[in-house]
């Protein structure tokens, strides 16, 4: 019986729901694999590898992957695929020095510890190691999440209090890396408006969950229904379909090996 609201605010993913609307994320990973440039020897941790798609794309060229991601559904997905996958927390990686590269794609901005994150990758990779990342960076989503916050505010819900990224500016990412050790290689703010494959509201049940567990389950479609006819003028493009407002921080770190830095 499903719970009258989710009151904890966790954010679950349902493999199924999530190649249907969210496909479009590692389809696009295309830049990102240009900037990890895996190589023959390498081995490379995924890190909120979902589904295992993007692990999968990679995998042909480097000699071992892993994907981690802390959805069991997601990794049961993923080993599905022939991967290895496993369970584990973003915030508490257990590898030591195990890594030529890591990859993470749509992952980071759901992890909202970023130190600690940064310390795991860190601690998984080995001297020369390289952290290659994209993730929402400041504005990413700004209209969608603004229409969601007001779609509570009217219900008498705090909004902010049910807002699960983190979207870091360029510098405010680079700090953080910096102060741990890591050596910036690029840094890049990308706006990317992204044509999803279907309606609003499939992404709005995908991926906001947070949002939307706030309210009892019978008013989620009538709440759905508001952001979406408030987002519509704005995000809706006849001929082509819905349009979100994406804006993405694509990075290249580097551990400096012993002597360097």
């Amino acid at each position: 019986m499903e719970r009258e609201a989710n009151s904890a605010g966790a954010q679950r993913w349902d493999p199924v729901r999530y190649a249907e609307h969210g496909r479009f994320v590692a389809e696009l990973a295309g830049p990102l694999i240009e900037l990890l440039a895996p190589g023959p020897d390498d081995e490379i941790l995924d890190l909120g590898c979902g589904d295992g798609a993007l692990t999968a794309a990679v995998a042909p060229g480097c000699k071992r992957i892993v994907g981690v991601d802390s959805s069991p559904e997601q990794v049961a997905a993923a080993r599905m695929l022939g991967l290895d996958a496993r369970v584990a927390d973003g915030h508490a990686l257990p590898f030591d020095s195990e890594f030529d590269a890591i990859v993470t794609n749509a992952a980071l901005h759901w992890m909202k510890r970023p130190d600690a994150v940064i310390e795991g990758t860190w601690r998984a990779l080995r001297p020369g190691g390289r952290l290659a990342g994209e993730m929402g960076g400041a504005g990413n989503v700004a209209r969608i999440s603004g229409a969601l916050m007001d779609a509570l505010g009217r219900r008498g819900i705090d909004g902010e209090s049910r807002f699960p990224w983190y979207f870091p500016t360029p510098d405010a990412y680079r700090r953080k890396l910096a102060a741990r050790g890591f050596e910036v290689a690029e840094m890049a703010l990308v706006e990317r408006p992204t044509t999803l494959p279907g309606d609003i509201s499939g992404w709005l049940e995908t991926f906001a969950e947070p949002f939307l567990g706030a309210v009892a389950a019978p008013e989620r479609p009538t709440m759905i229904a508001e952001v979406q006819a408030a987002l519509k003028p704005a995000l809706y493009r006849p001929g082509t379909g819905w349009v979100a407002d994406y804006v993405r921080l694509r990075f290249l770190a580097v551990k400096p090996r012993a002597g360097e830095g």
